[in-house]
């Protein structure tokens, strides 16, 4: 645990972003936050900048609009990250890619680890990342394991489409991006992969792109 001098310039910063109004400026690939890690949430902001804090990423995130924001992301190096999805898709969609709603949730020093060896590949995005898309092969389950905001254990399994959304925000704060770990031949401009690959699945992409899917 930090000494009250070593949290002040954290606090600081955020408070200086919750001083603006609306939604907090996202941080784009380059900047060294997103690639420094993040350290362990111990309360450093303590309970009421903590919400005020959570509140302002779910806005952000749903400004964007994502379904997933973690504190690195708008420069905040911090293990914390917010997940929201309606899923606004076609069944055909929601089925093969196991998308179903999310509500929203915090997760506070998340961590994660695949349950079986069933790998899938879907197109992701990233805010962090914007203008593009790539396939990333990811566990198809996972255990997350961390916190909510009120310190609450999280110790739970979870597939399809959230344990993707659990896998890409809670690769932030560990410094990592989702173009670590996509398959690079299959890096897409958004409007490519909208008028292209918006397929449920990948697989046409994966023939005419030249890559294998898991």
């Amino acid at each position: 645990m930090g000494t009250p001098d070593d949290r002040a310039p954290l606090v600081e910063r955020v408070e200086q972003l919750l001083a603006v109004e609306g939604p907090l400026t996202i941080v784009a690939a380059g900047d060294p936050v997103l690639r420094r890690g993040a350290e362990p949430y111990d309360g450093q902001l303590g309970p009421a900048l903590l919400a005020r804090f959570v509140a302002a990423l779910r806005v952000t995130m749903r400004a964007a609009p994502g379904v997933g924001l973690a504190a690195p992301q708008v420069g905040v190096g911090l293990r914390i990250a917010v997940i929201e999805d309606p899923a606004p898709v076609p069944q055909e969609v929601r089925l093969a890619r196991g998308r179903v709603p999310q509500p929203f949730r915090v997760l506070v020093n998340p961590a994660y680890e695949p349950v079986g060896a069933r790998r899938v590949g879907f197109f992701e995005g990233c805010l962090s990342v914007p203008g593009y898309q790539a396939v990333v092969a990811r566990p198809a389950e996972v255990r997350l394991t961390g916190r909510d905001e009120h310190g609450r254990a999280l110790d739970e399994v979870v597939g399809g489409w959230p344990a993707r959304i659990v896998q890409h925000e809670t690769d932030h704060p560990d410094g990592t991006l989702y173009l670590d770990r996509a398959e690079p031949r299959s890096l897409s401009s958004n409007r490519s992969a909208m008028e292209r690959w918006s397929q449920p699945t990948p697989e046409r992409a994966a023939r005419e792109l030249g890559f294998e899917l898991p």
